[in-house]
């Protein structure tokens, strides 16, 4: 344990300095000139847009209305609450048609906190939402989560190319 903490305290150490070279990560000469404010406020106002209609979907509990927001690939990753992990489209939605089968009702809600930042055809958001629901069992569910998205524009169309869905610790 204090090596993992020594060996982690050593890369953040090594990390920032080189951070501070370079806010966003990458040296100066390779950052592209981000957008003007209008069209910054414009991608704001999509994404937030698509994410509404996202919680939406999922608030469906049918996982295929909300398959027109990701793309198909097979090898793509995306992190769940439960289980940990799923691999591909199809294996998500699969997965949560199990996991929907255990619900009476849920509502996914955007707690309005959406951050956008878009690189040419590549995008990601970062939010909170809330979760409300009854489980058949009659457990009621209330939680707020964190969520990331990263979505690639393809086809003329915003897809999800990876998501991350986490619970604080409390």
């Amino acid at each position: 344990m204090k090596r993992m903490l020594a060996a982690a305290l050593l890369a953040l150490a090594l990390y920032l300095p080189a951070q501070a070279r370079h806010p966003h990560g990458v040296s100066s000469k390779s950052v592209v000139k981000s957008s003007s404010k209008t069209n910054r406020t414009s991608d704001d106002a999509e994404f937030k847009r698509m994410l509404d209609e996202f919680y939406a979907a999922w608030s469906t509990l049918n996982a295929e209305n909300a398959a027109r927001f990701y793309a198909r690939d097979a090898d793509l990753v995306f992190f769940d609450i439960a289980p940990l992990q799923y691999h591909g489209w199809a294996e998500y939605a699969n997965g949560f048609k199990q996991v929907a089968q255990s619900f009476s009702s849920i509502k996914l809600t955007s707690n309005n906190d959406a951050k956008v930042t878009r690189r040419g055809n590549v995008a990601w958001t970062t939010a909170t939402f809330h979760v409300t629901g009854a489980q058949k069992n009659g457990q009621a569910i209330d939680l707020t989560c964190r969520h990331t998205l990263i979505w690639e524009r393809r086809g003329g169309r915003w897809l999800i190319v990876h998501e991350h869905v986490s619970v604080p610790m409390q």
